[in-house]
């Protein structure tokens, strides 16, 4: 696990929650304070290790992004659970790791799910294809032709995207934001018509990241139901620690990308 309480706990942390730290203090490997794990050999408390099958090996370093995304459709049930929710038809912003990997678990749980993504062709589209998934790269618009999304899981941090996924959902729709937007980009919104919308209809924008240990458990339970060939196909190269500058020049056909400590 990548996340550590902070010192001295907030009551998010105190409870074992500090993905939802409330003071901002907690610390995280290889981003926030502490070392990372780019060595060949490396130290974790067991209280965050969770145990994954041994015949995902090649494709462990997917348990992390599939963390995520089990958070985020943990957090979408709940807040769905307030009222009668049986969601049918969901759309997935973003065909990078995070996005694949929120539409898997998707078609896990028997939704129909849409994927939207900027690309025509190359993996995303196969990848979603292999699913039993859709895929769309014309737009919002295109992608909810058929049908609102009764959630939506927002994988870019595009402003705009972010905004037309927020305005196409279905009444009562869950929008589960996971990107994070850069700042200083300004848009111009019909804020009264997206309020109205949001209140008439009883929406619910929420915001999700990082995870916690049952979240880190049921991505090991997601990845243990994947086709290991599809969760193979999702790393499009592994660069040696050694040339790790390489992982960091994107190509075309990018999807996940990963640094091979043992190469």
């Amino acid at each position: 696990m990548v996340r550590r309480p902070d010192p001295e706990p907030c009551g998010a942390c105190a409870h074992g929650e500090f993905d939802m730290c409330r003071n901002g203090r907690y610390t995280e490997r290889g981003i926030k304070e502490l070392d990372g794990f780019a060595s060949r050999a490396w130290r974790v408390e067991s209280d965050y290790a969770v145990r994954l099958n041994p015949e995902l090996v090649e494709v462990g370093v997917l348990m992390e992004p599939a963390s995520i995304v089990a958070k985020a459709w943990e957090q979408i049930e709940r807040v769905g659970g307030r009222s009668w929710f049986e969601p049918r038809r969901v759309l997935v912003t973003g065909a990078g790791p995070i996005g694949l990997l929120a539409a898997l678990l998707g078609v896990q749980r028997g939704l129909d799910v849409h994927v939207l993504d900027q690309v025509a062709d190359g993996p995303k589209p196969r990848l979603v294809a292999e699913l039993g998934a859709t895929y769309h790269h014309d737009g919002v618009a295109e992608a909810v032709r058929g049908g609102a999304p009764d959630v939506v899981i927002e994988a870019t941090g595009a402003s705009r995207l972010v905004l037309d996924a927020v305005a196409c959902n279905a009444a009562y729709g869950v929008v589960c934001l996971t990107g994070v937007s850069s700042s200083g980009r300004t848009l111009e919104v019909d804020a009264g018509a997206l309020n109205r919308d949001i209140v008439l209809e009883n929406d619910a924008i929420i915001g999700s990241v990082n995870a916690n240990l049952r979240h880190y458990a049921a991505a090991a339970r997601a990845l243990a139901e994947a086709d290991r060939g599809w969760l193979g196909r999702l790393i499009s190269r592994r660069v040696p620690l050694e040339r790790y500058e390489a992982a960091f020049t994107p190509r075309p056909d990018d999807v996940k990308v990963v640094i091979d400590l043992e190469g």
